[in-house]
């Protein structure tokens, strides 16, 4: 078994991602595989997916601990994603299986991460604008059943589809339902609701897929500390600045789905970083530059 190093530092990079925003995991790291290291596409989603079921249960346990996790959002969520997983696994073997009828579905998965990666950033805007800030307790959330139970039975059925895409997609949707929530709770609950759907996906990719032992010894060894250290640093980051991460993650993941890859990826993520913080920059002088003697 082999130990690549270069593996390693990359599922650091993905895994500290994942431990403070909670998406991005299986959008970045499966890419990142086949791209750069040269990876087949059955190998990298295989190992990927065993990678995860010990990366994310670590990820999960210290948003637990810091009491970041909605415990009746998780039961809710996992009520609809479980089952909901092999309705999608069955929905593909139905299609056939092929790359024309998965491209489509990753097609409108992308569409819909783009448009709520637009929308998390109206949000973000107005709530700047208007003072709002978002701190619900996990005690004093209030839960929406049948809505959760849909959210999640919805990201299930894009994990049986795709394989990846859950968790982006799932905090969207959750954002939306329960505005109130706090960016540190958001990622502790999808981080704590994804652990059953990854060990379930990561046995059918045990029994039925190609896990290279040593890619995912390394992308284990890398993503682990890396997850702990972005799970603790959640708890300490700002709201305000969390979400824009967030954002920026589910965006890479909605441009990467809608077939925008390589260097085009690289280089459109680095233009939208360069604006963000150019915008940010000029709101924060805005208010010394209006004041400043003429």
């Amino acid at each position: 078994m082999h130990l690549d190093p270069y593996v390693l530092l990359g599922g650091a990079a993905v895994g500290l991602l994942v431990g403070l925003t909670g998406a991005g995991g299986g959008a970045l790291m499966t890419p990142m595989l086949i791209l750069l290291f040269g990876v087949s596409p059955a190998g990298a989603i295989s190992s990927d997916l065993v990678a995860s079921v010990v990366m994310r249960p670590v990820g999960a346990a210290v948003h637990w601990r810091a009491g970041s996790v909605s415990r009746r959002l998780v039961l809710l969520l996992c009520a609809g994603s479980v089952p909901a997983a092999l309705l999608g696994s069955w929905l593909l073997s139905d299609l056939g299986g092929g790359a024309g009828a998965r491209s489509r579905v990753e097609l409108l998965l992308g569409v819909a991460l783009l448009l709520g990666a637009l929308a998390m950033a109206l949000r973000h805007c107005l709530d700047r604008r208007g003072g709002r800030v978002r701190d619900q307790s996990p005690r004093e959330l209030a839960p929406r059943p049948l809505v959760t139970v849909l959210i999640g039975a919805i990201g299930g059925v894009m994990v049986g589809l795709t394989s990846v895409g859950a968790g982006s997609l799932m905090i969207v949707l959750l954002l939306f339902a329960y505005p109130s929530i706090s960016a540190g709770q958001l990622v502790g609950t999808d981080l704590a609701q994804a652990v059953p759907l990854t060990c379930s996906a990561a046995l059918g990719a045990l029994i039925f897929g190609h896990v290279e032992l040593g890619l995912t010894a390394s992308l284990i060894l890398g993503s682990v500390p890396a997850v702990l250290a972005g799970s603790l640093l959640c708890a300490r980051v700002s709201d305000r600045l969390l979400r824009p991460l967030i954002g920026f993650v589910i965006l890479a993941s909605g441009l990467k789905y809608v077939g925008l890859g390589g260097a085009g990826l690289g280089l459109a993520l680095i233009a939208i970083l360069a604006l963000g913080l150019s915008a940010a920059l000029l709101t924060r002088l805005r208010p010394r530059l209006w004041t400043a003697p003429r």
